[in-house]
């Protein structure tokens, strides 16, 4: 039986179809690039119908996503009284502050001199957990939106999750996993926030070649001269919280769901796990990405790329 036999056989299921076109010799991306694109789906059929081929090393585990976390949304176009107000209205307990650094029990909103328009503004949230904090995120898109807030080059969308339980293998891992796939993911982010284009989020590759002269965690810090890199290992010094600042800024709950869940992906991943330059490709972030993350990361490097 031929390939085109196998595809165009409609009495097959797709898993079936899968299975005989593995079992003629394709490989899963051969396989994928047939069948609709989905290397995830292939990957689990390959799984269960050939284990025995599978790598020996213990997969990687999805967890369910209960991580604290902590998000910065930098916009403009909306006054920051108004938009406390208006969260406030929606259930989201808000308050207008000075510029500051100290983590409130409330979001925030506090004026930040790099963001450019009129009525600029970050918000900032409190600690946040789990699926609940994002849908607390959600609501918050969802006042943002209502009030048409605006986002351009010179906004960001921070990231902090909770590190207290972070040990140094976990941080040099993530921190030499997230360089190694940079470019990969420079490749979902504008222009204005790839390599070293932006001065607030500049690239770790090199300070990620330098993770074997640091033996503690303080070691490690000190290697990084500034907090403005695309992850900031500063702020285990001020909140034990590990930040990624290379997201372009953005109100919509999509992107921001998407990139916190590939984040948490990433970290997860990188408890007992690192990848080499060589193996940093779009496929291989199959390993420890779910398919609808890929599919969304897919659409959206198609988007930037147009």
């Amino acid at each position: 039986m031929n390939t085109q036999v196998i595809l165009t056989n409609n009495a097959l299921t797709k898993t079936e179809k899968i299975r005989q076109l593995l079992a003629l010799g394709l490989s899963r991306r051969e396989v994928a690039d047939l069948t609709g694109g989905n290397y995830g789906f292939v990957q689990n059929v390959f799984a269960k119908y050939w284990p025995e081929r599978v790598t020996s090393k213990k997969s990687f585990t999805f967890t369910t996503f209960n991580r604290k976390f902590g998000i910065e949304i930098e916009a403009h176009g909306v006054n920051p009284v108004q938009l406390a107000a208006a969260l406030r209205n929606a259930g989201i307990e808000c308050r207008t502050e000075g510029y500051n650094h100290t983590t409130r029990n409330h979001w925030k909103t506090v004026s930040d001199g790099s963001v450019q328009g009129t009525d600029t503004f970050e918000l900032v949230s409190p600690i946040l957990e789990g699926l609940e904090g994002l849908e607390q995120v959600k609501t918050v898109c969802r006042v943002l939106s209502q009030l048409r807030a605006k986002v351009n080059k010179t906004c960001g969308l921070h990231i902090h999750f909770d590190a207290e339980g972070f040990g140094i293998e976990q941080m040099k891992n993530t921190l030499i996993n997230y360089a190694h796939y940079e470019g990969i993911i420079d490749s979902f982010m504008p222009l204005s926030r790839r390599e070293d284009s932006n001065r607030y989020c500049q690239s770790v590759i090199t300070l990620a070649g330098r993770v074997g002269q640091a033996s503690t965690i303080r070691e490690l810090i000190n290697l990084q001269h500034t907090r403005f890199q695309k992850i900031n290992l500063q702020a285990y010094l001020r909140h034990q919280t590990i930040e990624f600042r290379q997201h372009s800024g953005t109100v919509e709950f999509e992107k921001i769901s998407n990139w916190i869940l590939f984040l948490h992906n990433l970290v997860e991943y990188s408890k007992k796990k690192q990848v080499t330059r060589a193996e940093a490709n779009f496929e291989s972030l199959q390993k420890f990405q779910q398919p609808e993350i890929i599919n969304y990361l897919q659409t959206r490097i198609n988007q930037l790329a147009a």
